[in-house]
């Protein structure tokens, strides 16, 4: 009875941590209209397709209509640009070759989005859909994360793996107070993808806090994705093996 309690506390955990993500991702599919709106926030996970949204108002035959998906910070700004009915590519940024594409069936109705695959880190920023035919200028910011496994491997142990990165991070354990927990050596596979997975495993003592952060940072692009856990029972912990818990990151800090 004790063993099945656990797990509903951890099924429970793991609803939370889902509903959390989906709160970040929401406006997945959502429409952005009107002119000149603050930017839309939309998360993605890394390597994946995520549709960016840009609809006219009212909705209008947009087929042979000049659009322009642009992001400023770059050089050159161009993602996706149609013109006379055609893409005209030849000057979009070389990192968005053959990843970006307008619905044909989607632009007879006004909808402009622009479909993004295989999503990277660089992907992260602001994006801005510019018509000018009909004064319509959005933006919409992209926010790009990762994958995070924790597992108890044994007995007060706990396992960290992270998936997706373009370089390879180093990963880090802290406790309920903030302080860095000696952790045993970070293990790196490149895949056939040429992305990295990274995982660390710490002993967790019955003198620790319940709660334990894995973060796991790449300081050389500035990115830090961090998930918290909570131990309900820190001596059961102990005493029993736990079930494997899979989650997006539920907390998100970006640098």
């Amino acid at each position: 009875m004790p063993h099945q309690t656990d797990r509903l506390t951890w099924n429970s955990l793991i609803f939370h941590h889902a509903v959390v993500f989906l709160l970040l991702t929401h406006s997945h599919e959502g429409q952005c209209q009107g002119n000149g709106q603050s930017a839309e926030l939309i998360g993605v996970l890394l390597g994946e397709s995520i549709t960016l949204p840009c609809q006219l108002n009212p909705a209008t035959d947009a087929v042979n209509v000049m659009l322009e998906w642009a992001r400023p910070d770059l050089d050159p700004r161009f993602v996706h640009v149609r013109r006379d009915g055609e893409d005209r590519l030849f000057d979009q940024h070389p990192s968005y070759k053959g990843r970006t594409s307008v619905s044909i069936d989607g632009l007879r109705r006004g909808d402009m989005s622009l479909k993004l695959s295989k999503v990277t880190f660089s992907d992260q920023g602001t994006y801005r859909c510019f018509v000018p035919g009909f004064k319509t200028d959005t933006s919409v910011k992209l926010v790009v994360d990762v994958f995070i496994k924790i597992t108890n491997v044994s007995r007060g142990v706990l396992q960290c793996e992270s998936t997706g990165w373009y370089l390879v991070p180093e990963v880090f354990w802290l406790n309920g107070e903030g302080n860095l927990l000696s952790a045993g050596p970070t293990e790196t596979v490149r895949g056939p993808d040429d992305l990295y997975t990274v995982s660390s495993r710490v002993t967790v003592e019955k003198r620790h806090s319940n709660s334990f952060t894995c973060r796991v940072q790449q300081n050389s692009t500035n990115q830090t994705r961090e998930t918290h856990i909570h131990v309900p029972g820190i001596i059961k912990f102990f005493m029993s093996d736990m079930i494997t818990v899979e989650r997006h990151t539920a907390v998100v800090w970006l640098k």
